[in-house]
C-alpha cells in the first residue's frame, strides 16, 4: 500500500511553466496593444495540485527559462501547429501562429533536453507529435465531431487508455470521460507513443518513453471533469518535485 504524497507547501512547490496564446491588440479587446492571455483554470488546476504555475511570454531565452523551471505545460489554443514543419501545404481552413509556434517549439526542446516533465494540452500535444516527427490531420472531417457543441465543461465523449502505458497507470482507469474541442488532430505519433484513442480513432493522447514524464493528451484535462485528470496533475506535480 502506498502513502499519498503530501502536497508542497507554498516555499516547496515545484515551479512549473505554462505557455500563453498571444493576441495582437485592437479596440474593443482587453488591450489596444499586443497582449499575452491564458484562461484562468490552466493555473487553478495547477497549484490545486500542489504546483507553483508561472507563465512564460515569448520574449527571452528559451533554454534559460526552462533552466529554472521544474516541469513545463504548452497550453491549447484556437490556431494550428504550421504544417511546412511536418511538409505539408496548409489546408484552407488551418490557421497557423508563427510567433507562438517558434517560442513553444523552442521551450518543448529545452525541456526534453534538460528531461523535466512536460505535459502538452490540445495543441500542445499535437506540437509534441509533429517535434517526434509525426504529422497531423489538418481538418478533421464532418463525420468526426470533435469540436463538441456543449460547453467545454461537460464531457464530449469518451477516450480508451492503451493498458501498460504510463498514462494509463497514472489515471488508473480504461475509460475516461473528456471534453473535445479540436479540428486537427495528429494522424502518425512518430517516436511518440500512441496512450489513449477515441471510439471513432482519433488519437487522444501520446506520450515519450525516451523522457522522463512527456504525456500529451488532446482535450482539456484543466477543467478536471474526471477522476483521471486531477490524478495526471497529481502526477506531473509530483514528478516535477523530484
Amino acid at each position: 500500500m502506498t502513502t499519498a504524497r503530501p502536497s508542497p507547501s507554498r516555499n516547496t512547490a515545484p515551479l512549473i511553466g505554462l505557455t500563453l496564446d498571444h493576441e495582437p491588440g485592437s479596440s474593443g479587446q482587453f488591450s489596444r496593444y499586443p497582449y499575452h492571455a491564458l484562461r484562468e483554470n490552466y493555473l487553478t488546476a495547477l497549484s490545486g495540485a500542489g504546483g507553483l504555475p508561472v507563465c512564460l511570454g515569448y520574449v527571452g531565452n528559451a533554454e534559460a527559462m526552462v533552466e529554472r523551471l521544474d516541469a513545463l505545460v504548452i497550453t491549447g489554443g484556437a490556431f494550428d501547429v504550421d504544417p511546412a514543419l511536418y511538409g505539408e501545404e496548409p489546408h484552407p481552413l488551418t490557421t497557423p501562429r508563427p510567433a507562438r509556434t517558434s517560442a513553444e517549439l523552442a521551450l518543448l526542446r529545452a525541456a526534453l533536453k534538460r528531461d523535466i516533465p512536460v505535459l502538452g494540452i490540445c495543441g500542445g500535444m499535437q506540437l509534441m507529435a509533429v517535434n517526434a516527427g509525426g504529422t497531423l490531420i489538418q481538418h478533421l472531417p464532418p463525420e468526426l465531431e470533435h469540436e463538441q457543441p456543449n460547453p467545454r465543461h461537460e464531457p464530449g465523449h469518451t477516450v480508451s487508455l492503451v493498458a501498460g502505458t504510463r498514462l494509463a497507470r497514472i489515471v488508473d482507469t480504461e475509460i475516461m470521460h473528456v471534453n473535445s474541442s479540436h479540428h486537427q488532430a495528429v494522424r502518425t505519433a512518430g517516436r511518440a507513443k500512441i496512450s489513449a484513442v477515441a471510439a471513432d480513432g482519433v488519437i487522444e493522447a501520446i506520450e515519450l518513453d525516451d523522457a522522463k514524464f512527456a504525456i500529451g493528451v488532446q482535450w482539456h484535462p484543466e477543467f478536471t471533469l474526471d477522476p483521471g485528470d486531477r490524478r495526471l496533475y497529481a502526477a506531473l506535480v509530483e514528478a516535477a518535485a523530484r
